[in-house]
C-alpha cells in the first residue's frame, strides 16, 4: 500500500512519517520511506537514536536513467526523453516490486535506522529560478506510478507541505492519504484545501491530530475536521526526546496513547482495498491533463499515444 503524509508545515507530518515508518518495521513488515519533502529530514527523523544511516543517491539526480530503466520495451516510450512523469505504465514497460531486486532499487534504497529510505534530493542553489521542486518529485510519481506493492507491503512517502502536493498528479498516486493537523486554526486551514480536492477525484483521506494536549485540542479537532479525524497524538516527551537526539532504539518509552494512535493508522491503511483499476485511471486522467498543458508542447510528442488500452495494472494473477 501507498502512504501518503500531509500537512501544514510544522505539523509533524515528518515525524509522524518517520513514526509509522518504524513501527511498521518494528513490526517486521516491508516497509520502504521516501523523503518527497522539499526539507529533507526523513532520515535524521527515522535514526534518533544514530544507530546508522548510509546515503544513496538521490532520485532526482538519475531521472533519465530511472526513465530508461522504467520504460523497458514499451513500444509507447521510444525513449527516455519522451517519457513524462505522468506517463504510465504500459505493455512492456518494466513493473517493480517493493525493495525489489533491480538496478533502481539496488542503486536509489539507503537505510536510515532499521528503515529502508529513498530521497528525492534537495532543492540547491543550482534549481533557483530555473525549476520548481516538482521536477524532482517527478521521480517519485514514475516510480510508484510502475510499482506493484503486495498485500502487508507499504511505501511511505513524507510530502511537500501545504496544499502544494496538488500541483501535480503524485497526489493521485496513493491508496491513503494521512493529513496531519495541529488543533489550531492554522492547523486545519490546510485540511479543507486538501478535503475538497481530496473528494473531487475520489482520494481516501484521514485526519490524524498531532500535539494534542487535552479535551479542549481535541473537541476542537471534532468540530472542525469532524467524521475524517481518525485518531490523535498526544504531546510526547518520548518523541521530543528524540528529537533532541536522545532516543533509545525501539518503542518502549513511547506513550501507550501514541501506541495505539500508530495501530489504528496501520489499521485503517490495511483496511482499504487495493484499487488498482483508480490508480491507473487516475494516472491516466493526470497524464493527459499535462499533456495538453505543457507536455506535447515540451516534447514535441502526442503524450495521449502513450496511453496502453489494452493495459491492465496490478500483479499478474498467480
Amino acid at each position: 500500500m501507498r502512504v501518503a503524509f500531509v500537512g501544514k508545515g510544522g505539523s509533524g507530518k515528518t515525524t509522524l512519517s518517520a513514526l509509522f515508518s518504524r513501527w511498521l518495521a518494528h513490526s517486521g513488515a516491508p516497509v520502504l520511506a521516501i523523503d518527497g519533502d522539499i526539507n529533507q529530514h526523513l532520515a535524521e527523523a527515522l535514526d534518533p537514536a544514530h544507530t546508522g544511516t548510509s546515503a544513496a543517491p538521490p532520485l532526482a539526480a538519475d531521472l533519465a536513467g530511472i526513465k530508461d530503466f522504467l520504460r523497458g520495451t514499451n513500444p509507447r516510450v521510444p525513449s527516455a526523453s519522451a517519457m513524462v512523469k505522468t506517463t504510465p505504465p504500459g505493455t512492456g514497460s518494466r513493473l517493480v516490486r517493493l525493495l525489489g531486486d533491480d538496478e533502481l532499487h539496488a542503486r536509489h534504497v539507503g537505510r536510515a535506522g532499521d528503515v529502508p529510505l529513498m530521497v528525492t534530493g534537495e532543492f540547491d542553489e543550482s534549481d533557483l529560478g530555473v525549476s520548481c521542486y516538482h521536477s524532482k518529485l517527478g521521480a517519485v510519481e514514475l516510480y510508484l506510478g510502475h510499482l506493484l506493492d503486495g498485500e502487508g507491503e507499504y511505501a511511505v512517502v513524507d510530502m511537500t507541505a501545504g496544499a502544494d502536493a496538488f500541483a501535480s498528479g503524485l497526489f493521485a498516486r496513493f491508496d491513503m492519504t494521512f493529513l496531519v493537523a495541529e488543533p489550531t486554526r492554522k492547523g486545519v486551514s490546510v485540511y479543507r484545501q486538501y478535503r475538497d480536492h481530496a473528494r473531487e477525484f475520489g482520494i481516501p483521506l484521514a485526519v490524524v491530530g498531532n500535539k494534542v494536549s487535552g479535551e479542549d485540542d481535541l473537541l476542537f479537532l471534532k468540530e472542525e475536521v469532524g467524521d475524517d479525524l481518525l485518531t490523535h497524538l498526544v504531546h510526547s516527551p518520548w518523541v521530543r526526546s528524540a528529537e533532541q537526539g536522545r532516543a533509545a532504539a525501539g518503542f518502549d518509552g513511547l506513550e501507550p496513547h501514541n501506541r495505539h494512535a500508530l495501530t489504528v493508522l496501520r489499521d485503517a491503511v490495511d483496511a482499504r482495498p487495493k484499487d488498482w483499476a483508480a490508480l491507473h485511471r487516475h494516472a491516466v486522467e493526470f497524464h493527459l491533463r499535462n499533456a495538453r498543458a505543457w507536455g506535447d508542447e515540451a516534447t514535441g510528442l502526442d503524450l495521449a499515444l502513450q496511453i496502453d488500452p489494452d493495459f491492465v495494472p496490478g500483479p499478474s494473477p498467480s
